[in-house]
């Protein structure tokens, strides 16, 4: 018997079927009727399936979304930044230094000469770091970063696919006269983990996975043309569909593993199979890592897949939501019991409506006796006390506790912030992953970036305006690019001690103005830059009158962001000899 070739459609499936089957296995339901058994519970359709007549109202209070919502925020409040540097080129001080006056005249427009291969290095280390905000904004990374966070915590793992658009406009050309477009970009995609399949998924590291697989379902007619295009046989293109298609749709199976390519260094390559039929043959992807980037909520030991919270918070939330059913349902009775009517002695309908005169026949025992009303069972007062002990209790283990949430009156801000901080500690294994997942999206896209551009240019937006810094990909093919996250604060209390403590150095002279507007946050004056640049070149001297510091000091007493006076004259000689 001849024996398959790994890249063979009849091979790929039979490895998706392995894979899948064994996500069947993983937890007590299986990653996939798990994830939709959380999905269920985060967005609140918390009853369905069960079997409680359509009278009885089914109340909700959907404690997992309060705690999801809150520590979803919490990970993506702090601003994220991410610089670049290449392994085996320094950079010191000094060359950064140069590397910022090497820019200032690269925006003016002149052409550098002769600089060293460490120049050069940290210099387009330097422009990357600012092509990734572009590329972030065109992308609109934000939002795809926030939607992996949500599937991590709704089914343990999230997933970005970073793969190359060969269609995406760039605004960009090769020539002059502007005749010859320059076409392709990085695209990115966020995967449901039920969709991706890891060779071994005993290996929790994506780059060590022997091969990986994303299946997608994709228009049959759209899978034809693609077959076309990369030239299948004319029979193959018409079996496509024909074993495994629905509704129009077609499985389509994208398969990726490392092998040396004829140069003898490592790349990753690809195929696309559906069943029965080859799609796009081997093709290289010509580059270097996986193009996916993996954040675990919580890590699974010797797994690749992640493990929801949700998982272990749905009997919580069963709970609370049958004993408020309970506790509203006997609210109810108490409120309208059941009434009961002799038939006999009333003929007429009873209604139940306010001032309803209802005939009566027979004594005034009789009368008496009609209509009377069921006494419902006695209902504890305590029951009430342990719902709300419950709902507590979920919070506070989940570590979403009033303070962290924002429940408590604010009294005393420095207590505040020192319990929210104490509450959010346990949230920081979650938040570094988290950071790390970016870390290695950023390394996944550099990587495209110094494999696939060419020659062409980067936009770069700066303190000195827009302007396109020149790159030639194949200059920088061999570097081995390091990414590192820079973590700000950015919670609203922050952003209130980063003001007040400018406010203190401006107003005792230790920066100028024009620093203190470059550093106060985001959004707090209209146009600040156009400011600045009002400020550009006419000298200011900022003065206070001994009474406006009193007044100041009193404004900022017990704030932390107060310094003392060593820290103020060290900050005033490294801002001496700055002028405006």
């Amino acid at each position: 018997m001849q024996k398959l070739s790994r890249v063979a459609p009849e091979t790929v499936f039979a490895e998706f079927k392995a894979a899948r089957e064994h996500k069947e296995l993983i937890g007590e339901k299986g990653i996939y009727e798990q994830s939709r058994v959380n999905e269920r519970f985060f967005v609140g359709d918390q009853w369905h399936g069960a079997r409680c007549g359509t009278d009885r109202p089914l109340v909700r209070h959907n404690v997992i979304k309060r705690i999801g919502d809150y520590k979803m925020a919490a990970i993506t409040a702090n601003l994220v930044t991410v610089s670049f540097s290449a392994d085996g080129v320094p950079n010191t001080i000094e060359l950064s230094k140069k590397t910022d006056a090497l820019r200032g005249k690269m925006a003016r427009g002149e052409q550098l000469k002769n600089l060293s291969h460490e120049e050069e290095t940290v210099l387009v280390m330097s422009a990357l770091g600012d092509y990734y905000r572009v590329t972030e904004e065109r992308l609109r990374y934000s939002k795809l970063r926030f939607d992996a966070l949500r599937n991590a915590y709704i089914s343990g793992t999230g997933l970005i696919y970073t793969y190359w658009d060969s269609e995406c406009e760039t605004g960009l050309y090769a020539d002059l006269e502007r005749k010859c477009a320059i076409k392709g970009d990085i695209a990115c995609e966020v995967l449901d983990v039920e969709n991706v399949y890891f060779g071994d998924s005993s290996i929790e590291e994506i780059q060590k996975q022997p091969y990986i697989i994303i299946s997608q379902r994709k228009a049959t007619d759209e899978l034809k043309a693609l077959a076309k295009k990369y030239g299948r046989p004319q029979s193959e293109i018409e079996a496509i569909g024909d074993a495994d298609s629905d509704g129009g749709k077609t499985t389509l199976l994208t398969k990726m593993w490392k092998e040396p390519n004829e140069q003898g260094e490592m790349t990753v390559k690809a195929v696309q199979v559906v069943n029965g039929a080859t799609i796009r043959p081997v093709f290289d992807m010509k580059i270097r890592l996986y193009p996916i980037a993996k954040f675990n909520w919580q890590d699974r030991k010797n797994s690749v897949y992640g493990d929801s919270e949700i998982t272990y918070l749905i009997p919580n939330q069963i709970a609370i939501n049958r004993m408020l059913t309970a506790n509203v349902w006997a609210v109810m009775m108490m409120g309208m019991p059941i009434m009961t009517v002799n038939g006999d002695i009333v003929n007429g309908p009873v209604t139940n409506d306010p001032g309803q005169i209802i005939k009566v026949f027979g004594s005034p025992e009789e009368a008496r006796s009609a209509i009377c009303y069921v006494s419902p069972p006695t209902f504890s007062p305590s029951f009430e006390s342990n719902i709300s002990s419950l709902i507590s209790n979920t919070l506070t283990q989940a570590g979403a506790n009033d303070a962290a949430l924002g429940d408590i009156s604010p009294n005393n801000t420095s207590a505040i912030i020192a319990v929210r901080e104490a509450a959010m500690m346990p949230l920081d294994t979650v938040r570094n992953r988290f950071y790390m997942f970016c870390e290695d999206v950023a390394r996944i896209w550099a990587e495209f970036w110094i494999s696939m551009y060419g020659p062409r240019s980067l936009k770069i937006v700066d303190e000195n305006g827009t302007w396109y810094m020149p790159f030639d990909s194949d200059r920088y093919r061999k570097l081995i690019i390091s990414t590192r996250v820079d973590v700000g604060a950015g919670t609203v209390w922050s952003e209130s001690q980063s003001i007040k403590t400018l406010d203190n150095l401006l107003s005792r002279g230790a920066i100028t103005l024009k620093q203190y507007l470059k550093r106060l946050p985001d959004g707090i004056i209209t146009d600040i830059g156009g400011l600045i640049k009002e400020l550009d070149g006419v000298p200011i001297e900022i003065e206070r009158k001994k009474s406006e510091a009193e007044i100041f000091a009193d404004s900022v007493e017990s704030s932390i962001g107060d310094l003392t006076d060593s820290e103020i004259m060290a900050i005033k000689e490294l801002s001496e000899g700055v002028k405006i």
